[in-house]
């Protein structure tokens, strides 16, 4: 079946759109701020989610009860999420409920009261989260290992804030970070659905455009990142844990690609990882091992996650770093790299499969690159990557000298 090509355009006001039409039921609009954590000034540690909480309390024709129900009520769901660098509104329903859907959205960002009433509770709400979070050292410790690498910069903090500085958070701190951040030259609306372009632009115009507001000129500060930093911490658990990592490279890096496929070859989703056949399956000594990369639009890192027990974590550490130097010092055979290159693309494929995936994709690409690849292009991209560009890529990023190490082992 012939895909319908994706469309884009951008409304009076400056807010860019794109719409993929698929034959579905179904359908998925998102509004994607550039507006997320690091954008928060040191005071405001945790308000731009404080603020994603905050939304969805009313607005000046709608209480927390009605914007629930309006898609609840024919059978969608409505949530948000908050990012270091965005914040994302989304809803999904039925396509004959894509007015409904859109007019919501918009009620939402431009008209929000945030309730005097509502802002204790919820504090209380992300005071419980941020203690729930201490709860989970897996999750926990990558968080502390961004703060080590990042420190003094907001890419460093705890999108969730501190206890101390969400209880301080005010009704005039809120609305002076909506003010600032939430314009629509600073957004995109991005939708994958069963209706046509035409029509989505005609929602579009109707609800969105008249979302005003004045852009200020962007503070975003470029981030130092820390080189050889090591940290030891005792915990009251019973796992151990261990993070390695270093300075990666940004989402503009003309060796972006070329990371995707080498980080997804040490340690990506498949079983068949590097870090996985070797450390999970023939040796036996962590239940959960994974290598991330986390792009940001100036800076970047990488890292290496594994859970052990304490008395095969130094074990655990040696067979990493053995991973890496192969990486670095031999390189891959030309039918290895044809392989990862075909599980890569087979990967971005299935992912596309999922409407919402594919939603969330466009509009970011759009928000980040100002243009959308089509899968096409995708491909050419990971086609020209070579295995020198791979092996140099390792040897820039994978120095052992400027690796850093995080470690949450049991209390003696």
């Amino acid at each position: 079946m012939k895909q319908i090509p994706f469309k884009t355009g951008i409304l009076k006001n400056g807010l860019r759109w794109i719409h993929q039409e698929v034959r579905s039921p179904t359908g998925h609009i998102g509004l994607i701020i550039q507006a997320g954590s690091r954008d928060e000034s040191p005071e405001e540690e945790g308000l731009a989610h404080f603020i994603e909480h905050l939304l969805f309390k009313g607005t000046k024709k709608r209480k927390a009860f009605h914007i629930i129900s309006r898609i609840e009520d024919v059978g969608g769901e409505l949530n948000a999420y908050t990012g270091k660098e965005e914040t994302t509104l989304y809803a999904s329903f039925l396509r004959e409920h894509y007015e409904r859907s859109m007019e919501l959205i918009f009620d939402i960002v431009q008209n929000a009261t945030f309730p005097d009433r509502e802002i204790p509770k919820e504090k209380e709400v992300i005071l419980d989260e941020i203690d729930s979070y201490r709860d989970s050292p897996s999750e926990l410790i990558f968080d502390e290992f961004d703060s080590l690498l990042y420190p003094d910069h907001p890419l460093g903090r705890n999108i969730l804030g501190t206890k101390k500085s969400v209880q301080s958070f005010s009704k005039e701190q809120v609305i002076n970070f909506v003010k600032r951040n939430y314009t629509p030259e600073r957004a995109v609306l991005s939708s994958v659905g069963g209706i046509n372009h035409l029509e989505f632009e005609r929602l579009a115009d109707r609800y969105a455009s008249n979302w005003k507001g004045k852009m200020d000129i962007n503070s975003r500060t470029t981030p130092f990142v820390s080189k050889s930093e090591i940290k030891h911490v005792k915990k009251e658990i019973h796992q151990s844990h261990i993070i390695i990592g270093g300075e990666g490279i940004s989402i503009h890096d003309k060796d972006y690609t070329a990371i995707v496929l080498l980080n997804n070859l040490l340690g990506g989703p498949s079983m068949n990882s590097r870090l996985n056949l070797n450390i999970r399956e023939r040796h036996g000594i962590a239940y959960q091992i994974e290598s991330f990369i986390n792009s940001y639009n100036d800076s970047g890192i990488w890292g290496i996650y594994a859970g052990t027990d304490l008395e095969t974590i130094d074990r655990c550490h040696r067979l990493i770093i053995k991973e890496l130097t192969l990486l670095r010092d031999k390189k891959l055979g030309v039918l290895q790299f044809s392989k990862a290159k075909t599980q890569l693309l087979g990967q971005m494929a299935l992912a596309q499969e999922s409407n919402v995936n594919m939603m969330t994709s466009l509009g970011k690409s759009l928000l980040v690159y100002n243009r959308v690849d089509t899968f096409k292009e995708i491909v050419t991209k990971v086609d020209a990557l070579k295995i020198s560009q791979i092996q140099e890529l390792a040897q820039q990023i994978f120095s052992s000298h400027e690796m850093s190490e995080l470690r949450y082992v049991p209390l003696d």
